[in-house]
């Protein structure tokens, strides 16, 4: 090899050694939380106060669990399955309404069409914790507060899934195959049920993870709507407990094996969506 070559090899190296030390710092920065969760949550209370949390020694992991689901009357085991309900049942029905809205603001023309798309742009930028008043007043009124419905219905509403939805309308549903379908007898709604809504199986999948992580970690709604402890998500009831692990230490332990389960599903559904879910982020690269 020249050396020309090798002077032009050299800075092509040189970023590649950087890439990969930028990405090997992202991936322990993101890992390390995790790792001291898993090693915390095998640990009783005396031992996470200690230096040794690396020791194998004072292994209680199973009695942890236990504890866990036996706290407060088995209370973890009910915010667990509300969570699913909120964040599960939220983000199916959230993603088909969001994607249903952006297909129609990509293939039918009605007027002021953009003036409304760009009032959708202008609510992804409003902070969710902004609206948590505005909502808890329209809740009151309608007397929802302090239910269900005052934290399962305002997640189906996501002004971000919307512009992905007609991202992902536009990258995957040609307009030639909907004319086709016209041509042949199908309605507007067996059209898009039949033959949109199947292309946007990638693009609907990356709606619901993304949805399902929001309305998982939602925190701020469930503390405003709600005051029955029997309606409250992981989130909000972890944090109650670790609020009172000041006064009461035995607390501790379960809110980290608590936290530890709370973010499996999570980890479950994009490992399970995960081909999906990386051919729904290049959709807008199609066009």
């Amino acid at each position: 090899m020249s050396a020309a070559d090798t002077s032009l090899l050299r800075p092509k190296l040189l970023g590649r050694a950087t890439v990969n030390v930028v990405v090997a710092l992202s991936v322990l920065y993101t890992l390390l939380p995790v790792l001291w969760l898993v090693l915390a949550s095998a640990k009783n209370r005396d031992a996470l106060f200690s230096s040794d949390l690396l020791s194998l020694s004072d292994f209680s992991f199973l009695q942890n669990l236990k504890d866990l689901f036996a706290m407060d009357d088995g209370l973890y085991g009910r915010w667990y399955v509300n969570s699913l309900l909120y964040a599960v049942l939220g983000a199916a029905l959230g993603a088909l309404v969001s994607v249903a809205c952006g297909y129609a603001f990509d293939k039918y023309r009605f007027r002021h069409k953009e003036k409304l798309f760009g009032l959708v742009l202008a609510a992804v930028m409003v902070p969710q914790t902004v609206l948590a008043l505005p909502l808890y007043l329209m809740a009151s009124e309608a007397g929802l507060v302090n239910t269900f419905w005052a934290v399962f219905i305002p997640v189906l509403f996501n002004p971000f899934g919307v512009y992905l939805g007609r991202i992902f309308a536009r990258g995957y549903v040609p307009d030639e195959v909907l004319e086709a379908a016209r041509v042949d007898g199908a309605g507007e709604l067996t059209t898009y049920v039949r033959v949109a809504l199947r292309m946007l199986g990638p693009g609907l999948v990356t709606v619901f993870l993304f949805q399902l992580t929001a309305i998982w970690n939602n925190f701020f709604l469930p503390m405003v709507m709600l005051s029955d402890q029997d309606l409250y998500p992981v989130s909000l009831g972890l944090y109650q407990w670790n609020s009172s692990a000041s006064v009461s230490p035995e607390y501790y332990p379960v809110v980290i094996m608590g936290s530890l389960l709370a973010v499996l599903p999570l980890i479950l559904a994009f490992v399970l969506l995960q081909r999906f879910w990386r051919s729904g982020l290049t959709a807008g690269a199609v066009k």
